[in-house]
């Protein structure tokens, strides 16, 4: 921003200058040459009458001296013709006598009685008639060249770039000093929105330089990222509080449930069933609100992992599972080699995506986990599938598909996708070809090496247990 108003303010600068700098440069050009053009005609006008005096009395041979003397002094060229046009005297070396020249224009002219001024790129030019009154006793031209006269014109607009360049330096200066203040503000509140999207505002922005609107647009901002702050926290308090709280009485009504089960008449025992059911449910529920508590409170730095062992390590785990429901696991593609996630996170993401895709894989499939090129990871079942409405949801917390027949919490998606933001990944859902789901996540690939062999460990030591999708 600093940059375009810089330019802008120069832009006016220059379009100010060249308004007045280039129409004052040419009424100076006009002027130099009108003054010249002024002159010669009236020095044309004073050798005219000299030099018809001299041809009235006969006196011819004063006429090279006269025009030379002026020559020498002024730079310019004079011809002097007598009345028939014949040359009687030229001033410039190279110049004959006794040449007739009545033919050209302007002599023409003067011998008519007719003055003539010319002005070119090259040269000055007055023609003037030697006579007194209707008697024509010669004429006279005087020839100035244009150099002394373009030479001051030049130095005036040299004079002018100058000063404009100048102008606009100081403008320059003073614009840049100029938006550096105003922009100021706005510098310091990108930086706080950028830390206030990582984390908390730990340095609000400046609100004592800059203009007063942005000065009050800082303090505005500062209040409301401090009250959105404190929300937040008290959001995060309330529902880990709340967490914690739970669990004791649903520990204790799910014993008792179970007690009541003696004493039970045979035909209420599957109601008693689904009652302990759907406590164990809204346990599992709080031990999910607790996760994302505990996720959304940590801050958390995305380090090295080995993308390659995490997956082994989990398919390990959990291929004894798989193999008692009849399911198969498979890994497929490439190495992916060391991408960045924080600690424990692939773990977790791994472990809710497997869990969730056994919980809805038929008997005899196969459940893969594919990596791709560009640090990409496949997790892809051969189940029902969900519908575009169930994907567009699936990461709401606590939703569930609407014709899901388990007990899932609707936290387990919610988590992973806390987990792969924070590692700087995206996931998406996608159908599976055939039928089923593709998890599809993508991750940073590690561009520095890591400093040691413990990330993977610290990332096991580290696990939760796996939460529910659907």
């Amino acid at each position: 921003m600093t940059r375009r108003l810089l330019l802008s303010y120069l832009g006016l600068a220059i379009l100010v200058l060249a308004g007045l700098e280039i129409p004052l440069g040419w009424i100076y050009a006009r002027g130099e040459v009108s003054r010249a053009s002024q002159r010669v005609e009236r020095d044309a006008s004073m050798l005219a009458e000299v030099t018809e005096e001299n041809i009235e009395k006969g006196n011819l041979d004063a006429l090279p001296d006269v025009v030379g003397d002026y020559a020498i002094r002024t730079g310019g060229r004079v011809v002097v013709t007598d009345k028939h046009g014949v040359v009687l005297a030229d001033s410039a070396p190279s110049g004959r006598t006794g040449i007739s020249i009545a033919a050209q224009p302007d002599i023409a002219r003067a011998l008519r009685n007719q003055p003539t001024v010319a002005t070119g790129n090259e040269a000055l030019s007055a023609t003037m008639p030697g006579s007194s009154g209707p008697t024509i006793r010669g004429t006279l031209r005087l020839t100035y060249p244009m150099t002394e006269v373009n030479a001051r014109i030049h130095r005036i607009w040299g004079s002018l770039a100058l000063a404009g360049a100048s102008i606009l330096a100081a403008v320059a200066l003073a614009a840049f000093t100029l938006a550096r203040w105003i922009t100021r503000p706005l510098r310091t509140l990108e930086a706080a929105t950028t830390q206030l999207a990582d984390g908390p505002l730990t340095h609000p922005p400046d609100a004592t330089t800059g203009p007063p609107e942005l000065r009050r647009l800082t303090t505005s901002f500062t209040h409301t990222a401090t009250r959105l702050q404190q929300l937040l926290q008290a959001q995060q308090a309330f529902a880990s509080e709340a967490s914690h709280q739970l669990k004791t009485p649903l520990t204790a009504l799910r014993l008792r449930l179970e007690n009541f089960e003696p004493y039970l008449d045979p035909r209420a025992h599957p109601s008693l069933e689904e009652a302990v059911g759907e406590v164990e449910r809204l346990s599992r529920m709080v031990h999910g609100l607790l996760a994302l508590a505990r996720l959304e409170n940590s801050a958390t730095t995305p380090e090295p992992v080995d993308l390659d062992t995490v997956i082994t390590d989990r398919v390990a785990m959990w291929e004894p599972l798989a193999a008692e429901q009849h399911v198969a696991l498979a890994v497929t593609g490439r190495a992916a080699g060391r991408v960045r996630a924080i600690p424990g996170a692939l773990e977790q993401v791994i472990d809710n995506l497997i869990a969730n895709a056994l919980r809805v894989s038929p008997t005899g499939t196969t459940i893969t986990v594919h990596r791709a090129p560009g640090a990409e990871l496949h997790v892809i079942d051969q189940g029902p599938g969900m519908t575009d409405t169930d994907r567009a949801r699936a990461f709401d917390r606590f939703w569930r598909a609407s014709d899901s027949h388990h007990d899932g919490t609707g936290l387990g998606l919610p988590i992973v996708r806390h987990l792969i933001n924070a590692s700087g990944g995206i996931i998406t859902l996608h159908p599976a070809p055939g039928t089923g789901l593709d998890a599809h996540i993508r991750l940073r690939p590690a561009t520095t090496p890591p400093r040691g062999d413990f990330s993977s460990r610290r990332a096991r030591d580290r696990r939760t247990p796996a939460a529910d999708r659907r």
